[in-house]
């Protein structure tokens, strides 16, 4: 099977190519850059040189596939940032269908489209808000959802990490390396469910060998807390846990701070249902204490160079 994807060489994008090429996919990948060209070629992938702004390049690529995974992100949220993600999936979804032979299409959304309500469902069928963290990802799930001729198949995946990425735990480690202390919100008791980044790449595979159409929600089955989270950020990294009030993070984050403020319960169990996929990786507080965050931390790598 010919599967496109764009994201290819981003921290969900590589091990997707990575887990696809030792399953005997034949891999095309969207590449940006001549450095993304040349690691997408070392993995077995074919570079295809463009942006996600190639409207007619997206088509074509997709049309040409067997299947199509939307694994690009772009966390900067601006009005371009936005309108490009949204032709982007206009031309994938045009060009996978254009043969009508129900090719599956992947779209990796978030589990931020059910927004900060926690009375309200996050069911799979549950109607979205209109106001969340990822509009754009909930405008672009009802494109592919509603496109002609294909397969759709939406991801809206918790927190993924492991394998040392994802910009908000790097983000957070990096942070208290600087500042000495790991924040979080109030008494830090709100929960997420986050999912490993080899399981997440897992379930797109179960889903590319059996396709079922539909809404999924990835995560795993290890919920933390944020005060957990800095808990173990802090025993990494030598810094302190420190509460912050809510109206400090908001000051210094924005609308950011209602994020991480907020508590993620959606469950899987369509997902594991549909696809017989089960998650089975080390839990994110036990990867961060010990596991593959340490090689984030310069104070480890110093001293494991001495």
């Amino acid at each position: 099977m010919k599967v496109f994807i764009t994201g290819g060489s981003g921290y969900v994008g590589s091990v997707l190519v990575e887990r696809l090429i030792a399953a005997g996919y034949e891999v095309s990948a969207l590449a940006r850059s001549e450095a993304s060209a040349a690691r997408l070629a070392a993995t077995g992938a074919r570079p295809v040189r463009g942006q996600l702004a190639d409207a007619a390049l997206l088509r074509t690529s997709a049309e040409s596939a067997d299947a199509v995974i939307h694994a690009a992100v772009d966390y900067s949220m601006s009005d371009e940032a936005n309108a490009t993600e949204l032709a982007a999936v206009t031309a994938l979804v045009h060009g996978a269908g254009a043969a009508d032979a129900s090719k599956p299409v992947v779209y990796t959304s978030t589990g931020l489209v059910y927004g900060f309500d926690p009375a309200r469902s996050t069911d799979e069928d549950a109607e979205l808000p209109e106001v969340s963290a990822q509009p754009v990802k909930a405008a672009a799930e009802r494109l592919v959802l509603n496109a002609p001729g294909i397969t759709p198949i939406i991801v809206r995946a918790g927190l993924v990490y492991g394998r040392g990425g994802s910009g908000l735990i790097t983000g957070l480690i990096g942070s208290a390396e600087q500042h000495d202390v790991a924040t979080y919100i109030d008494d830090g008791a709100n929960t997420w469910h986050p999912i490993h980044v080899d399981d997440l790449a897992a379930l797109y595979l179960a889903a590319l060998a059996a396709p079922v159409a539909g809404v999924y929600n990835a995560v795993g089955d290890h919920p933390f807390s944020f005060r957990e989270l800095a808990e173990a950020i802090a025993d990494l990294t030598g810094a302190q846990a420190l509460s912050i009030p809510f109206e400090a993070a908001q000051h210094q984050l924005g609308p950011f701070a209602h994020v991480l403020a907020s508590t993620s319960r959606t469950s899987a169990d369509k997902a594991r249902r549909t696809f017989a996929w089960a998650p089975a990786a080390v839990p994110l507080i036990d990867d961060v204490r010990a596991g593959s965050y340490r090689s984030a931390v310069r104070g480890v790598q110093a001293s494991a160079g001495a």
